[in-house]
């Protein structure tokens, strides 16, 4: 997912020391620190616009180094190892509820982040939910995880069939799926991308914290499973190159595969779709970890990626919306009518929040769905 370049301002301040022509000068100021002057991102894959963090090295004079994950297990495990080596994180908010509880993130010093004014207040008071006064995180970008498909394929292997009102149906109902199976399903290599979706699909809490609940969903995804070509990490590149024509994945990366479709020159039609029971509403936010070391520097990326050019470069390049209200008045318009992107008020309202799984479930939760992917 692409993202929007971000820039800051900092000042380099030479010392000149001043004495006698006859005697000796007065020894150079000490360099400043290295790991003063580079910032540390943990994000993640496709998912920042092209030239932002070029922007940002350029205005501030800080070097980012810049590393990716592709689900949150990854990072929770960096985190919990401890000594990340992070500055700034890009976690789902949902998930990384046990992560706050914990203490693994500091306070942001919001006096450092003007452009947090920038930021829509009812938007905002929804994330404080689990985030008590929006102390920890800031939005980087939403969306929802949901089916996608490549409509000409999926027309053609369907035959006379009509696309499904619940486009679960298409990957989690049998009847669909083997008739899918020639031109090949996706799903998100993520047990708590696919297991909350399974949950959902058969009537249960998708955060449920009985075992039963998630074996019984794991049932239902066994019957799925010959169907299914390939578990990916890698959903934007797999859909654009045509390895599958129906896709669990994240809404903005089903987006930018459509993108790179047409860019490609390729006349296939790829599109997120809005199942009627709904999808699982997902924000990711930025956090700095409790043991950052450029905690300064961090500040100022933050309050960079909330202007609200950026904001605008995050819906337009990244195919995500944004929480940056003031960047609304800069976003294209193909953008903002996009449904699928820009959701109205009856589709958000069919939206499941993220949310997390007790620790004492992550053993089932495992357990289950690596038997499913495994297929036994």
């Amino acid at each position: 997912m692409k993202k929007q370049a971000l820039a800051l301002a900092m000042s380099v301040v030479f010392l000149a020391a001043c004495g006698k022509k006859e005697e000796a000068a007065a020894p150079a100021a000490a360099p400043a620190s290295p790991t003063a002057q580079v910032l540390n991102i943990y994000n993640w894959d496709d998912y920042i616009p092209d030239g932002m963090l070029a922007a940002f090295e350029q205005e501030t004079g800080i070097k980012v180094n810049y590393d990716t994950f592709d689900n949150n297990e990854t990072l929770h495990a960096k985190l919990i190892a401890g000594n990340s080596g992070y500055d700034i994180v890009v976690p789902t908010i949902g998930f990384s509820k046990k992560q706050l509880e914990a203490g693994l993130y500091q306070p942001l010093d919001k006096s450092q982040i003007p452009n947090l004014a920038n930021l829509d207040p009812t938007f905002m008071k929804k994330l404080a939910s689990i985030d008590e006064g929006n102390r920890h995180y800031v939005p980087w970008g939403w969306g929802f995880t949901t089916v996608g498909i490549n409509k000409q394929k999926v027309t053609a292997a369907l035959g006379t069939d009509a696309l499904p009102a619940n486009s679960w149906e298409l990957v989690f109902n049998p009847e669909y799926s083997r008739k899918l199976r020639g031109c090949g399903i996706l799903f998100l290599d993520s047990p708590t991308e696919i297991m909350p979706a399974a949950l959902h699909y058969i009537g249960k809490d998708p955060y449920s914290s009985n075992p039963d609940d998630l074996r019984a969903a794991g049932e239902m995804l066994a019957k799925v499973r010959p169907d299914i070509r390939q578990f990916s990490s890698n959903m934007i590149d797999d859909i654009a190159g045509g390895l599958g024509c129906a896709f669990v994945g994240w809404s903005g990366d089903i987006n930018i595969a459509a993108d790179r479709v047409k860019e490609q020159g390729g006349s296939d039609e790829i599109v997120p779709l809005l199942p009627s029971t709904g999808g699982i509403f997902f924000v990711d936010v930025m956090a700095i970890p409790a043991d950052a070391r450029n905690v300064a520097a961090a500040h100022r990326f933050i309050d960079f990626f909330l202007r609200a050019e950026s904001g605008a470069s995050m819906a337009n390049e990244m195919n995500y919306p944004t929480g940056n209200k003031a960047a609304l008045p800069l976003i294209n318009e193909e953008i903002k009518s996009n449904e699928t992107i820009f959701l109205n008020e009856e589709n958000m309202g069919r939206l499941v929040p993220s949310g997390s799984y007790p620790n004492e479930l992550s053993g089932v939760l495992n357990e289950v769905y690596n038997a499913f992917k495994r297929g036994r």
